[in-house]
């Protein structure tokens, strides 16, 4: 089967890999011809990353710039992507067209080469947009900008054939404010290659860190509005009592600036902020690490699965989250037993959550240990690939 995947954020495999890579990479092991379009640097032209073709395309700045630079970036990547796919792939017709979101806007390109060469088109539902941008003020309901987006989104969901939601309470949400036949619905949960550590010296990593012989509590990824890590920082400052403990922020954001002046003002000192580190050395830095922290914006009306979810999972630490009301992760976390969380903004929980891990090691342990299970029985590469292809009709491996 010829595989297309349409992708905003793929970094190269040579140095690092996401969730997307590592299902390319399935694809591939199990024999289809895939082609992968994502963004590039100077020059738009086709890679050799671990076997794959990927066609970088030469494309505006799209990480860690202005919601409005951002946002051009993002309505002429279709162009740019459909320009090249012509240029570099002029006889190649995919059976199977793989999009995630974000972003939204590259449903043009998906729906229009799919009626160009009578492709199937698998929806991996990571993003549900515009909504979560109204919940965060970052446009307005019923303003132009949602109007537009909202259009695109109603089209993608009528195009795709099949849609991969995060939880069952995805599924719901789309169901409840969409006109959507349910029959293209189903669960898809985040998926990761399973790790088994990259090699990186333990005490070497907690040295360069500056984290020996302490309690870390860790947070990775993104730091923007969407993570409202306020309560983060108001964690931080009651922990301040405990002479072992050290939050450790890796990742970068709109939001790190802020952050670096929260903490002057506030004279939080157990915080330290660590720009992004490759992925390798990223897991095994998780991997001495005693907590994994989840922090989502309080007013999110739409159920986020957080993907950083699956760094703490694949590494087994227990995880502590202050989530929103509208998530089902706390379902996850209860019905695992992999850790335990809070509403945002309900700092007396989150503190005392945190004092049930810090002084227990034996729950940490076993909340870890029951993170490494749940990860290898349902979010490893080779189920969300199964679970892709059993709902194509024709596939050839």
């Amino acid at each position: 089967m010829k595989v297309l995947f349409l992708m905003f954020v793929f970094p190269d495999i040579n140095k690092s890999f996401n969730m997307y890579t590592t299902l390319a990479e399935e694809f591939v092991n199990h024999g289809h011809d895939v082609v992968v379009l994502a963004p590039g640097n100077n020059q738009t032209a086709i890679k050799n990353e671990m076997g794959i073709n990927v066609l970088r395309v030469k494309t505006m700045p799209i990480k860690n710039v202005s919601n409005f630079l951002k946002g051009i970036s993002n309505l002429i990547l279709p162009l740019q992507y459909n320009r090249a796919l012509k240029k570099f792939y002029p006889l190649w017709k995919p059976d199977l067209v793989v999009i995630p979101t974000p972003p939204i806007t590259l449903v043009d390109l998906a729906v229009k080469i799919k009626n160009r060469h009578n492709s199937r088109l698998y929806l991996i539902l990571r993003d549900i947009f515009p909504q979560n941008a109204v919940d965060l003020g970052f446009i307005k309901k019923g303003g132009l900008l949602y109007k537009y987006f909202r259009k695109k989104e109603i089209k993608l969901y009528q195009n795709a054939d099949y849609i991969g939601c995060m939880s069952q309470g995805n599924i719901d949400y789309v169901l409840r404010h969409n006109q959507v036949d349910p029959k293209k619905l189903h669960v898809l949960f985040n998926f990761q290659k399973l790790y088994h550590g990259y090699g990186h010296d333990n005490s070497s990593l907690k040295k360069k860190y500056g984290i020996e012989n302490k309690f870390v509590v860790v947070f990775g990824g993104n730091m923007g509005k969407p993570q409202q890590l306020e309560n983060v920082l108001a964690l931080a400052k009651h922990c301040q009592q405990y002479p072992d403990v050290v939050f450790l922020l890796l990742g970068e954001g709109l939001y790190v600036e802020n952050l670096k002046k929260s903490l002057r003002k506030e004279r939080i000192r157990n915080v330290k902020i660590i720009p992004t580190i490759p992925k390798q050395e990223y897991q095994d830095l998780l991997s001495v690490c005693q907590i994994g922290l989840i922090s989502l914006h309080q007013n999110f009306t739409i159920p986020n699965i957080p993907s950083k979810a699956l760094d703490y999972f694949n590494v087994g630490i227990p995880i502590l989250a202050s989530i929103d009301r509208a998530t089902d992760f706390n379902k996850i976390l209860d019905e695992t037993g992999a850790g335990l969380w809070s509403y945002a903004g309900d700092i007396p929980s989150l503190v005392e959550n945190f004092k049930k891990l810090h002084q227990n090691p034996d729950l940490r342990k076993q909340m870890g240990q029951k993170a490494r299970y749940y990860f290898e029985k349902n979010l490893v590469p080779e189920i969300a690939y199964r679970t892709i292809v059993s709902k194509v009709d024709t596939v050839s491996e």
